[in-house]
This record gives structure tokens, sequence and C-alpha cells, in this order.
């Protein structure tokens, strides 16, 4: 004999203390052409048997057939919107071992992509029980710890911290790229906090990661050395060999740098995790390119209500996994910039830089319990320059990184006025100044030249 199993949660059901008991995952789904929308719940109940315990039919209930502790540890669906195909599964925490974000995905963001039944799927979110989260390392440093590392006062404590990718992405040599990190650092009042290596830059025949190192970290020594505020060197260390990565890090870590930077997505889970477990000492920056392979979704689904175009997971959902896994900065789009215009740069910033974000039903964000893990600065970055500052502050608060290539590099009267123009800004934010009105009490500054030429708007990339 044969049975199929339940994974619908009957009326009212709500997990009992989920925070202990449950992983939480928020979906949206979009039928199939030929499937009637009618059985979308049975839609939903494949999906939560599908990355649980469940198979495409009835199964053999025999004595060994493991059927028991199937049905006692089935995903369970509830919450389901039937106007929007929205709906949330409950997981048993013990469904999963605790610290194997590898093995965890493999059921909630596994084979339900490959539903015929199903033609679009996206995950909202997800919320981690205290189990898993205390199973995970965290940050190293998070906002504190780097604050720390470079030794601010109170009042550079409230302020955000400021750098700049060379641009061209590729095309200096590591000498030209050192003598940037010098002119960066030295211009204006020599507060500028960091330079950073752009994603396509790992180790070129012409700009090899070994001597851009050493060469960028011997201008930070030097510059420290005669006074000047501690310096970060976001320097990529990114490779498809975890071996390679350590071996980068260390060196970082030798040439008396404070910063590794790994492209979190493009590496893997895996070697996320094990350059945390293995870090010498260094911030782990994490960079996200090729996230939009992933996260990217084209149709109006993308605010929960309309139809879906494809098949992903959230940024949210992707920034709690690399908070848990333990890196302490990381890229979140900013307002205004690139795809980031409905806000989501900014619920990701509440759920990196707080113990407990709460649920956002605006994003279908479940929130998160952090249970004491130290906070990630998110980082803004995409078409930016100095006369958006104020506009980044108070979307993204004072505790973020906000990183200006062009901005800065492209300024009409040269890099140095592009750095005293960011550092205008800065300043501007932190004495209640709105960029404009600053720009208009000392027009001749670097930062009005920036008003003049950008206006008050990133630069949108199309």
């Amino acid at each position: 004999m044969a049975v199929q199993l339940n994974y619908l949660a009957s009326p009212g059901w709500q997990p009992d203390n989920p925070d202990q008991n449950y992983v939480i995952v928020q979906y949206k789904i979009e039928l199939a052409d030929f499937v009637d929308k009618k059985v979308f719940r049975e839609a939903a109940a494949s999906v939560a048997a599908e990355s649980s315990t469940g198979t495409w039919t009835k199964v053999d209930e025999g004595p060994d057939s493991g059927l028991s502790k199937a049905n006692e540890f089935k995903a369970i669906v509830f919450d389901i919107d039937e106007v929007n195909f929205m709906f949330k599964v409950a997981y048993k925490t013990d469904l999963f071992e605790a610290d194997n974000m590898s093995g965890f995905l493999a059921g909630p963001a596994g084979n339900i992509g490959g539903m015929k039944m199903v033609k679009g799927l996206r995950m909202f979110d997800v919320r981690f029980p205290e189990k898993m989260v205390k199973a995970f390392p965290g940050p190293k440093y998070g906002i504190t710890g780097v604050r720390d590392l470079l030794e601010q006062n109170q009042e550079q404590r409230k302020m955000p911290v400021l750098g700049t990718v060379p641009k061209p992405k590729v095309g200096r040599t590591a000498e030209e790229q050192a003598v940037l990190a010098r002119r960066l650092w030295t211009a204006g009042d020599g507060s500028y906090d960091f330079i950073k290596d752009d994603e396509n830059l790992t180790s070129l025949f012409f700009n090899r990661f070994e001597d851009r190192a050493r060469l960028v970290h011997q201008v930070q020594r030097e510059i420290e050395e005669k006074g000047g505020k501690k310096k970060l060197y976001l320097c990529n260390l990114t490779h498809s060999n975890i071996e390679t990565m350590i071996e980068r890090a260390n060196l970082i870590k030798e040439t008396g740098g404070r910063c590794m930077m790994i492209d979190v997505v493009t590496t893997g889970i895996a070697a996320v995790h094990t350059l945390r477990l293995k870090n010498p000492e260094l911030i782990i920056h994490a960079h996200r390119a090729m996230h939009a392979f992933i996260t990217r979704e084209s149709g109006k689904g993308i605010t929960g209500e309309g139809n879906l175009q494809g098949f992903s997971v959230s940024m949210l959902t992707l920034a709690k996994i690399y908070r848990l896994l333990g890196v302490d900065s990381i890229h979140t789009g900013s307002p205004k910039a690139k795809m980031e215009d409905y806000g989501e740069s900014e619920e990701i910033m509440r759920n990196l830089t707080s113990d407990e974000a709460m649920p956002n039903g605006k994003f279908h964000s479940l929130g998160q319990k952090w249970f004491g893990m130290k906070r990630v600065w998110p980082t803004a970055s995409g078409g930016l320059h100095p006369g958006v500052m104020d506009t980044v502050v108070a979307k993204l608060g004072n505790d973020c990184y906000i990183q200006m290539g062009g901005g800065v590099l492209g300024h009409p009267q040269g890099i140095e006025r592009g750095v005293e123009a960011a550092l205008e800004a800065r300043k501007a934010v932190f004495e209640g100044m709105g960029v404009r009105e600053y720009a208009e009490k000392y027009p001749d500054s670097a930062l009005a030249a920036v008003v003049a030429y950008w206006g008050m708007e990133p630069k949108i990339v199309y």
C-alpha cells in the first residue's frame, strides 16, 4: 500500500516558537500556462514536499520506508495568498544540518526550480532559527570592530566610510594603482578611508596580485607612520581555488593589510565559509558580482503583486546568508541607483545593521533575530558621487560604506578635488547641512563643482 503525505497546514495554523523550531521561507510562484490556477494550493504543497521529505508520487509505507520520520519532518505550507500566489513554508529546524549552508539551500532553493507545473518562482526571504544562527561564525569584526581597527574617534564613528574603486575598471599597473592610493589618501585633510579593487581585477600580467598588495600596502604604511589616519585597502583575492585565496589572504596580512575582498557569489558559499574560518585576522569585504543572475526579477511580481518572469532568490536572502557566513561588509546597491528603485537596499540595510529586524510586509520580509551576531556594513555603490551623499546617508544611515568610483575620479577639476568633494559632503551631512545648502554657501568648493556638473541624483547605470 502507498500513501501521500499532506504538506498543507490546517486553516489558521502558525508555527509554534519559530525562532527555535522552524526555518521560515516566503515564496511566490507563477504557475505554468497549462496549469489551472485553481490548483495553486496543490502547487504550493508540491514546493514544500519537493524541498523537504516528499516526491512526485505516492511511495511505499513499509516498516523500513522512513515514512514515519518523513511525516514528522515534512515542511508545512501556511499563510496562503491565493490572489498573489504567495505562501510561506515552515521547515523544522532539525531537518537541516545546522552549520551547512550549502546543504540547507539544496532544499528550499533546490529542485523546486525544475518543477514543470511552475514557470516562475521567487524566494523573497528566509528567517533562520537560533540554532542555525549560532552554528555559523558571523562577522569577525562587523561595524564596531572595523571602526576600532581604524581607531576612529567619537566624531568619526558617526560618519560613513568613504572609498573609491579605480576607473577604468582595469588598466592601471600595480605601480599606478599605488600612486592612485597615495593621491586618494593624501588629498584634502587626509581622512579619505579606502581604495578598493574592481571585481575584474584579480592577478593580471600587468597588475599581479602580489605586486599590487605589496605596493598599495606600502603606501598605506608610509602614510600611517607619518601620523595619517588609518586606511583600508579592499584587496581582491577572488579565485576559483580556495587554497590560492588563503595564500593571498596571508599575503595581505603579511604586507600590513587589514581587509580582503571576496566576490562571494562567484566563489561560492563553501569558499566564503572556509575563508572566514581560516581568516588571518582580516576584515572580509563581500563583492557580489553575478548576483543579478540569481536575484533579478524583471516582472511586476518583484513587489509581490503581478506576474513573475523567471526564477530568483532575493538579494535580501543572500545578504542574510553572507552575514551568517561571516562577511563584515557587503554591497547592497544604493537608493535610486541600478535596480534599487523600489527600496530593497534599505530593507537589506535593516537586516544587516540590527540585532533584530522586524517583518516588513511591503517587501514580504520575514525579519530576523540575530542573537547577538555582529552587525554588517551595507555598501552603497553604483553611479554615486558626492552630490548624493545626503540621500544615501538618509536612506542607509551613518553605518555604511559609500563607494564612489567615477564620482570621485571623474571630478571636472581632478582626482584630488573629487576627494575633497566627498569629504566636504560627509562633513556637510554630519553637521546637519544638506549638500545643496553647502554648495550654495561655498560656491568655490569642490562639492559645488560636483553639484553643478552632475546634479544631486545618482547617475543611473543602464
